[in-house]
Order: C-alpha cells, then structure tokens, then sequence
C-alpha cells in the first residue's frame, strides 16, 4: 500500500536520520508542481533539503537579474520552528546565481507558496528550467526574544565598536 501525499514528510527514513533530530512538515503540493520531488536531503549528513523551480517555462536571468522563481509548494512549519531558504553553493560557485535574500525565511504562519528569489551576479545569462534545484531548505527553531526599553545597557569592553572594529583581515 502506497502512502497517501498526506502522509509523505520532507524527513528521510530513522536509519539516515535519528528520530530526536527531525520535525514533521506537512507540504501541500500545487497543481503547477505536480510531478516534482519533495524536498529531499541528498545526503545522510544534510542539513538543508532542496527546493525545486516549478516554472512551466524556463526563465533566463540576465547578469544582475533577479528573479521570484516558485517552487509550487505551500508548508505547514511546526510553531517553534522557522524554514531557511539558503542558496546552493554550486549554483553560486559555478554561475555566480544566489539567493537575493540570504537566508530567507519562513515563518511557521505563513502558508502562502514559497518562491525563491535567485538573482545571477555571473557574467553570462542563467537558465531556471523546471525541476532544478535553485535553493535549499533548512528547518530551524526559533526562539522570541522579550524586548525591555531600558536606560541603560550594560558596559562591555568592545563597547560601541561596529562595523570593522576589529582591523581589517
């Protein structure tokens, strides 16, 4: 008996990843990505599972072009956790492509499609065709801060030291 869609996580099986270590995430797949993988880790030790272009004609980046390319996915991210969009090193080693937004992020309300915006800092146009692997998704908790206005804060010994404060290389 197969598994519904329903049923199907963005995990992989115990043996690649100990129970403790994982989350479920419910994924609805849109009609325009029908036919593409799920999310997948591709490797036991992956931290981020790839995320799919589902565009039904392939889109050319110009050098410095960017673009919002879908994936075809909406998800349900567990309260406590977030989804990072990272980008893919390869893309960005071999062609210069990236993530705009490095990392973006998604909150575990939202459940609109997630896209991801690629922008080609390379030489030469890039082609998204559908099914490529264009970014990474790497679920992550989340922690709320309580914000308190104060008078003061307390002295440390960088102080106001910001940008390069600490030299140059």
């Amino acid at each position: 008996m197969s598994e519904s869609r329903e049923d199907q996580s963005v995990s992989q099986p115990d043996e690649i990843r100990p129970k403790a270590h994982r989350v479920k995430v419910k994924v609805y797949v849109q009609p325009e990505a029908e036919g593409l993988p799920m999310p997948e880790y591709l490797t036991p030790g992956a931290a981020g599972a790839d995320l799919r272009a589902a565009v039904k004609d392939p889109v050319t980046l110009l050098p410095g072009e960017w673009a919002m390319i879908p994936t075809g996915l909406r998800l349900e991210i567990p309260k406590g956790y977030e989804g990072q969009v990272r980008p893919r090193s390869g893309l960005a080693a071999r062609h210069g492509v990236t993530c705009l937004n490095a990392p973006g992020t998604i909150d575990s309300d939202f459940r609109g499609e997630v896209h991801v915006i690629l922008i080609n800092h390379g030489t030469v146009p890039f082609v998204v065709r559908r099914g490529d692997r264009i970014a990474q998704l790497v679920i992550a908790p989340v922690i709320q801060a309580e914000f308190h206005q104060t008078e003061t804060l307390s002295e440390t010994q960088r102080g106001e030291g910001g940008f390069g404060h600490s030299g140059m290389g």
